[in-house]
């Protein structure tokens, strides 16, 4: 497919340092495709590690939140387990 490379739709850049993360959702079977959205950043500069939460249920799948520092992107995934990711996503993000 056009714009997609292991499971990650390219049209807009990711977070550094999240590919890998979300990669290994699409490797561990909990989600089977993520479309990343814009990057919003905060003029304040925060420093934080990566976090990744769980925002809600969508039609297809769910919306996650991906967040560094004081930059911010939502990504959508589309997963029919939605339990599994979001205990998967508490266990090792929060």
């Amino acid at each position: 497919m056009k714009f997609r490379k292991k499971g990650i739709k390219r049209e807009h850049s990711i977070i550094e340092g999240f590919e890998e993360l979300l990669e290994e959702l699409v490797k561990e079977k909990l989600v089977s495709a993520i479309i990343p959205a814009r990057i919003k950043t905060s003029p304040k500069a925060v420093s934080g590690k990566p976090r990744i939460t769980y925002q809600y249920d969508t039609e297809q799948g769910a919306k996650l939140l991906l967040k560094k520092g004081s930059t911010v992107q939502e990504v959508f995934v589309i997963t029919e387990k939605r339990e599994e990711l979001k205990q998967y996503l508490e266990e090792r993000y929060q």
